[in-house]
């Protein structure tokens, strides 16, 4: 007699191997993307590096530095049970309180182009505490819901004490002129909140005015408003706030389909010199065309795809809002870099996920798909968090 496994078991084997062919995919698509951004910034930083270290590969070279920090945390994160970092939401919500108000001590923070977002470490490297309030947003979130299932659908738990968890962390990073990450990991808590239940018509007005309290400050701000216009009017901006963007568009119409070559931007040389980190993609679409660019857009697509089918098989409610957090925050930030050097969204120093120059983002975003890796190998089974 041949024993046929039940429905139960077959689904639950079924489950397991989804689940695993996604994290492998996850896996490649993660180590093509980062492989493609040192290509990249080896092809776009040299200019810059000669400029002001006299090294070509200067950039490059951090960056590997980094790279290998960011391995060793992307370990960590995929063999560490997730559920033990969400039972340091608290601790973790802390620390990052902290290190965003060392930020404006002085002798400790570091003010770069009139924003402090950064704080110095040794050997000359620096770290920027709000790509750490990324994943700290997400997982005191994913506690917080996935332990108060009764009191999600109130007022309170659902909206009064998760908007208070992404407040005391955003408060501190819009006043870095940071908008860019107050509006991600924002727009992220958002989302984490609906799907976990918060009542809608609570949410759509607590949305409404953090909305409208960003739009502001942003008025208020006179670089940020000079944004906006150069977004709105970018021809009349053309020597002044819309420079960056006039030229990666010029990228993108000099690469064509094909684009010039590896190595051959013209723009990196004369006109975009901050390629390597916010407006990559531009050189991206002038060195190999927009087939490359469409690519690399289709690379974060299949991210999302990845990070949606794990967050629906995680074990536990936890779970699948940690992996949809990591999921959303990630591939929305490519979205906005792109949106931004395509010329659809106003300017935001956002960098494009595991391709552009920045230590900080880099580590962070590896660790982030380590922990999205450990609830994928998770995902079959059953776990309880408890407060």
């Amino acid at each position: 007699m041949v024993w046929t496994p039940g429905p139960l078991k077959a689904g639950r084997f079924l489950r397991k191997e989804a689940t695993v062919s996604a994290r492998v995919i996850l896996i490649l698509v993660v180590g093509l993307l980062v492989i493609f951004g040192l290509v990249m910034l080896f092809s776009t930083s040299g200019p810059q590096g000669e400029k002001i270290a006299h090294n070509p590969y200067y950039f490059v070279q951090r960056q590997a530095v980094w790279l290998a920090f960011g391995l060793v945390a992307a370990f960590v994160g995929a063999r560490v049970d997730y559920h033990r970092w969400m039972k340091l939401a608290w601790p973790l919500l802390g620390l990052v309180v902290v290190l965003l108000v060392l930020v404006y001590v002085p002798h400790v923070g570091l003010t770069v182009k009139g924003s402090r977002r950064w704080l110095h470490l040794p050997l000359g490297l620096s770290f920027q505490p709000s790509e750490l309030a990324k994943f700290a947003a997400i997982n005191a979130l994913a506690f917080w819901f996935g332990t108060k299932r009764r009191e999600r659908g109130g007022f309170v738990g659902g909206i009064a004490i998760p908007g208070a968890i992404l407040g005391s962390m955003l408060g501190l990073i819009v006043f870095e002129t940071d908008f860019g990450a107050t509006i991600l990991i924002g727009a992220t808590g958002g989302l984490m909140m609906f799907v976990a239940g918060a009542p809608f018509l609570y949410l759509v007005p607590a949305g409404a005015l953090a909305a409208g309290g960003l739009a502001w400050m942003i008025k208020q701000n006179p670089e940020r408003m000079a944004r906006i216009m150069a977004f709105l009017h970018p021809e009349d901006y053309a020597q002044g706030e819309a420079f960056q963007l006039m030229n990666a568009l010029y990228a993108f119409v000099a690469g064509g389909i094909g684009g010039a070559g590896l190595g051959q931007s013209l723009q990196k040389r004369f006109y975009l010199p901050e390629a390597h980190t916010d407006f990559i993609f531009a050189i991206i679409g002038e060195e190999l065309g927009i087939a490359a660019s469409i690519g690399v857009v289709g690379l974060f697509v299949v991210f999302l795809l990845c990070g949606i089918r794990i967050s629906g098989r995680a074990a536990d409610v936890g779970g699948r809002l940690m992996a949809f957090g990591i999921t959303i925050l990630i591939t929305l930030q490519a979205a906005i870099n792109i949106g931004v050097v395509t010329g659809r969204l106003p300017t935001k120093g956002l960098p494009l996920p595991f391709i552009s120059f920045g230590g900080t983002s880099l580590v962070v975003t590896l660790f982030m798909t380590g922990v999205l890796l450990n609830v994928a190998r998770q995902g079959g089974g059953r776990h309880r968090l408890r407060a």
